[in-house]
């Protein structure tokens, strides 16, 4: 259990949100990292590991034809796993992982190169943006490290976007409270 996993069920449980992950390289790391904090079902409404390419069209709404003309290690493939699972569960928050662990490339794309992404409800400071962000890792190492530091990031990437979340309802409420000042 790490203390970023740690911080992101406090917050979630603090702001009566809910979390659904959708995987890939990571095989339900992200999933088992989350649930090994202790209150995480107060949070945390469940995974979808979509290995196969045809599952995250099948079970996350990917559209089939960017997974055909890019295939699964994406930005965008990335993006619309988070949104996916976020829907596909029920949540207020998704995060996804795809990538390559190795040994070998995968859809042109060399190992190290993982997508992490976070899609969330839109936050005060939004300007109608959305919720999601989408990260791009270039990772060094063997298949565990690379597949170990993709759930440390897709943690870290939606730590950031609670925190940011958080600071910004806080302003808004403080603004209220002073007459709009």
């Amino acid at each position: 259990m790490s203390s970023t996993a740690t911080e992101v069920v406090r917050l979630l449980t603090v702001s009566g949100s809910t979390l659904a992950v959708a995987e890939s390289l990571t095989g339900g790391l992200v999933a088992a990292e989350i649930t090994s904090v202790p209150g995480a079902s107060k949070a945390f409404r469940g995974s979808v590991t979509a290995y196969a390419t045809e599952l995250k069209h099948q079970l996350l709404g990917v559209d089939a034809a960017l997974l055909a003309e890019r295939g699964a290690v994406d930005a965008q493939v990335a993006a619309q796993m988070a949104a996916g699972v976020r829907k596909a569960l029920g949540a207020d928050w998704g995060i996804a992982t795809t990538g390559v662990a190795g040994p070998e490339p995968q859809d042109g794309q060399p190992v190290g190169t993982v997508f992490v992404a976070v899609d969330g409800p839109f936050g005060p400071d939004s300007d109608g943006a959305g919720g999601g962000k989408v990260a791009a890792l270039r990772l060094n190492g063997g298949r565990a490290e690379i597949r170990m530091e993709s759930v440390r990031s897709v943690l870290a990437l939606l730590l950031e976007r609670l925190v940011s979340e958080q600071t910004g309802n806080e302003r808004a409420q403080d603004t209220e409270q002073n007459g709009g000042f």
